[in-house]
């Protein structure tokens, strides 16, 4: 797996079909930076256990935030995790 620090970037779940369990539809992921997996048409995504697993790329649409939700987001996320 290659990874690369960047600013955290969020997709929208449009397709949960093959993972139910893992994935919500309409819900705001975090997708951490993987250039293979992009090579590979996937994404990995932060799914519902708390874990990061790739998933094909078409089943979510990449968002950009503004600044202030990701921060929001950021600390959320951060406070559930610790």
């Amino acid at each position: 797996m290659t990874t690369t620090k960047s600013t955290p970037r969020f997709a929208i779940c449009v397709d949960n079909s093959e993972y139910p369990a893992s994935l919500e539809l309409h819900k705001i992921y975090r997708v951490l930076p993987d250039k293979d997996a992009q090579t590979d048409g996937d994404m990995r995504i932060i799914d519902e256990s708390g874990e990061d697993y790739l998933f094909p790329a078409d089943y979510f649409i990449p968002v950009e935030l503004p600044q202030t939700v990701i921060r929001v987001l950021n600390k959320s996320y951060a406070h559930a995790h610790a």
